[in-house]
């Protein structure tokens, strides 16, 4: 699993370059996030490219925050399709994560 990323002086956007987030690839995923936060206080994980994600993939969103919080970082979500924000909504993870609609907002919350 890769991600592709981009630093502005506000922050650094990483993008998860999947369409799903689940049991086979969420280890690899928290891999790459683990790089990241250790290196950012302000992280924005786009996940526009990602179609699924399973209570393995929450795992790790919630893994990446919990983490980027011990280091007093702040984490956001942002462009979440129509089947991932539905899950969000159902499992309450809207009310866990700050989720933005773009990266734009999402990057400007943190300035």
């Amino acid at each position: 699993m890769s991600i592709e990323t981009r630093v502005d002086e506000h922050c650094i956007v990483a993008k998860a370059t999947t369409n799903s987030i689940d049991a086979s690839n969420a280890s690899a995923f928290r891999t790459a996030m683990r790089a990241v936060i250790e290196n950012h206080d302000r992280i924005v994980i786009d996940l526009g490219d990602v179609e699924f994600i399973d209570s393995a993939g929450i795992g790790t969103l919630i893994a990446c925050l919990r983490a980027s919080g011990e280091r007093q970082g702040q984490l956001r979500l942002c462009s979440l399709n129509r089947p991932v924000q539905a899950l969000f909504e159902l499992m309450r993870m809207h009310r866990i994560f700050e989720v933005h609609s773009d990266s734009i907002s999402a990057r400007a919350s943190m300035a």
